[in-house]
């Protein structure tokens, strides 16, 4: 039986204007779902839309809609990105199916009755952009710290969440726990910005618009949003529902992705709210880095973007992904540019890749008809290739199982420097024009062969696509991730991978 592995991440809030930075968490989860697949592994990947809250109700209105109107047309067009960057998701979910509807008031239900929540009144300040409370001494300049819009003051009638009672405990379980939070310098940051000061108890619910899910002894109020969507990933899997099993199969989460200004949400008062419900807490949260541009975080109001289906319909999908999966160290901010993306398709996938897989069945059908097998004429130099070979599906596992994705996908991509350069070392048109050297021009290829074979199969979770295109080029069914010496090769003719790129 395989090992059930459960990645999600955050719910969108769909305004409909998409850019790369939004997209770049989901191709992050997207590729380590399809490397645990390639190992073996039961996945479900979760992914959907944040759909409640006063900005969407203000937006429906002033496009003269309702709101699910308005969200169910944003909805469809996130669902086509996703499918046009290829995104392997085994759910995606709504916060408006009914299924989450009734699961957040069992939830809210659950929590009141218990006295984990209470009623009050509360006095502060909102930020409507962000769905988030602030204290005064939490602002930046006076205005809300994660989008530097200005905050307003709210006095309304509200529920409150304990969080306060709940601090010791979360403390203690991220101390005891350290890969709970990462990087570390997202959980130092949760430690000493937010918990150590002092967690207040927190308002969870509105009375100042409707456009959410009511609650249920109380139907003046709505749910806040963040308890709405947080608790989505117990809610999707038939949480409180007539059918749990996919709960009781995946929870606890074993990596739940989200992007850096949302950490505190996911770490403090979703573990708090898990806690409460006597749920087991994921098993990691990992708050990763923007994408920037001028140093600048990529956004509508700084006017520096594009929809990514027009990098897509330009380069095509795998190089978009490739640059942002290669390009970014991931935990950090990470620069995007349509020219570096251009220079690392033209370096890597055209140069690299592409003129391998185009030079070596080339030469398999120039001097063999495409028929190559092993006749095990190696020679000291073919060592080097051949050990990278066996050895990199390991690196790849590990680089992978510690979120080091750019350099698990650096590892496979030496293994086609080097292939390229044993070209170069054994000069096989050279050994073409001697027919005593005919066994050892067989092997240099099928160590080149190989080489290629190992690495696509590798490259599915970052470029599915082109994997894929690679493997029917090849003409050869085994997927086994390290080194065969006893193939039977009959390649198909080379077509071109990747084109390099006019910059101008």
């Amino acid at each position: 039986m395989s090992k059930s592995f459960y990645i999600t991440t955050p719910i969108y809030y769909p305004s409909g204007n998409f850019h790369i930075g939004h997209c770049y968490t989901t191709i992050i989860a997207d590729a380590i779902a399809r490397y645990k697949r390639l190992k073996g592994y039961d996945v479900y990947f979760q992914t959907g839309t944040d759909e409640h809250g006063q900005k969407i109700e203000n937006k429906a209105k002033e496009a003269g809609i309702t709101p699910k109107e308005y969200v169910d047309h944003i909805v469809s067009d996130t669902i086509h990105l996703w499918d046009t960057l290829h995104i392997s998701y085994d759910k995606f979910f709504r916060t408006t199916d009914k299924i989450h509807v009734e699961a957040v008031q069992k939830i809210f239900t659950k929590l009141y009755e218990q006295g984990d929540i209470y009623k009050g009144e509360y006095k502060g300040l909102y930020c409507t952009p962000c769905e988030s409370f602030w204290t005064p001494i939490q602002l930046v300049d006076g205005k809300c710290p994660d989008c530097n819009r200005e905050v307003h003051e709210v006095s309304e009638e509200a529920y409150f969440l304990k969080l306060s009672k709940y601090q010791d405990r979360l403390v203690e379980y991220i101390e005891s726990h350290p890969n709970f939070i990462q990087p570390e310098s997202r959980k130092n940051e949760m430690i000493h910005n937010f918990i150590q000061p002092g967690l207040q108890d927190l308002c969870v619910s509105r009375t100042s618009f409707r456009w959410g899910i009511p609650v249920p002894f109380d139907e003046k109020h709505v749910v806040y949003v963040w308890v709405d969507a947080l608790t989505n990933y117990i809610t999707s899997l038939g949480y409180m529902g007539e059918d749990d099993s996919s709960f009781q199969k995946y929870w606890p989460a074993d990596l739940q992705l989200v992007g850096k200004e949302i950490v505190r949400f996911h770490t403090i008062i979703w573990p708090i709210i898990l806690m409460a419900l006597g749920l087991e807490l994921p098993k990691q949260v990992f708050g990763h880095g923007w994408l920037v541009i001028n140093g600048e975080k990529i956004s509508k109001s700084l006017g520096n973007y594009k929809d990514p289906r027009e990098y897509i319909e330009k380069y095509g999908v795998d190089a978009v992904r490739y640059y942002v999966l290669r390009e970014v160290s991931f935990g950090s901010d990470g620069a995007f540019s349509e020219e570096a993306l251009i220079t690392r398709t033209n370096a890597d996938l055209a140069n690299n890749l592409g003129n391998l897989v185009n030079r070596t069945l080339s030469m398999v059908h120039k001097y063999f008809d495409g028929k190559i097998t092993n006749p095990n004429a190696s020679e000291e130099i073919d060592v080097e290739l051949t050990s990278m070979i066996c050895n990199l599906s390991s690196i790849v596992d590990d680089k992978m199982e510690s979120l080091h994705v750019n350099e698990a996908i650096e590892a496979i991509f030496e293994v086609l420097r080097r292939a390229n350069k044993y070209i170069d070392e054994t000069m096989p048109w050279v050994l073409a024009k001697d027919e005593t050297k005919k066994d050892r021009l067989e092997t240099v290829l099928y160590h080149l062969l190989e080489s290629i074979r190992v690495s696509a199969v590798l490259l599915e979770a970052f470029m599915p696509d082109t994997s894929k295109e690679i493997l029917r080029q090849l003409q050869i069914d085994d997927k086994s991730l390290s080194y065969q010496d006893t193939l039977c090769y009959q390649v198909g003719s080379p077509s071109p991978i990747f084109e390099r790129i006019d910059k101008d």
